[in-house]
């Protein structure tokens, strides 16, 4: 029964500092909101009521054409030891 007790006694010396919670501090908290909303009112503006916000479109982006690199490539015939690339087609069987 002693060996019980030990027992319990270790296992509730053992779980105090787990349980244990540090202090919250409500006016740190309010502080440091105070300190956000100071920083964060300059970057972001705010609608009135009757405002409707405008959204940015980006302008359109030309198409970019592909420039000739000036010397023309060579095809394989496959007398020179050279077979053209083929790709092959993947299975869509999934087991």
């Amino acid at each position: 029964m002693k060996t019980l007790l030990r027992g319990v006694t270790l296992l509730a010396v053992i779980a105090m500092p787990a349980a244990a919670e540090t202090p919250y501090d409500r006016n740190l908290e309010k502080a440091v909101m105070d300190i956000v909303a100071g920083k964060i009112g300059e970057i972001r503006g705010g609608f009135s009521y009757g405002q409707m916000p405008q959204l940015v479109v980006p302008p359109e982006a030309t198409p970019v054409l592909p420039v000739a690199t000036g010397h023309p490539r060579k095809k394989a015939s496959g007398k020179d030891g050279l077979v053209p690339a083929v790709e092959r087609r993947a299975s869509r069987t999934i087991f």
